[in-house]
């Protein structure tokens, strides 16, 4: 991302593994929140399963960031198809491949291949709690209403 300068803001840098360098992530415009995932293999998803896709991607993710892996959303309003677990967690500890949950809500097969975007990834930053015993908690104007209690 950059500034009207032209200078990149923030960026961090990620140590990408891969026998193949046409599937390191890329974004596809200047202001993209996620860069896209693809797919290692062809794959055909019938209506109702789900399949776990490989990327070929191993990951060093610095220390206080994560991942997420998001669906994409022109394959889920053309085709039904979601990340099933969205968005799927990727820790700065996890150094294994990165694999995708795809699965077809849709009422036909869908058909993926190799080199294929199938899902997004996003960085953000890492908030852990500390966690501590109390009585009770404050009290505010919503109270205990959830599900839907403020609206649809």
């Amino acid at each position: 991302m950059s500034d009207k300068f032209g200078r990149l803001i923030n960026p961090i840098w990620i140590s990408t593994v891969t026998d193949d360098v046409s599937l390191i992530p890329k974004y596809q415009t200047q202001g993209s929140a996620g860069c896209d995932l693809k797919s290692t293999e062809d794959k055909v998803i019938y209506p109702g399963e789900r399949a776990l896709i490989g990327t070929g991607l191993r990951l060093e993710i610095p220390f206080g960031i994560a991942a997420q892996v998001c669906p994409r959303s022109g394959l889920a309003v053309k085709y039904g198809i979601t990340v099933l677990n969205a968005p799927g967690i990727i820790n700065n500890d996890y150094r294994g491949e990165i694999k995708v949950v795809l699965h077809n809500t849709g009422k036909e097969e869908f058909i993926i291949k190799k080199g294929d975007r199938i899902a997004q990834l996003l960085f953000f930053p890492i908030i852990q709690a500390i966690f501590q015993s109390a009585a009770e908690v404050s009290e505010t104007q919503r109270g205990e209403g959830g599900f839907g209690s403020t609206g649809i």
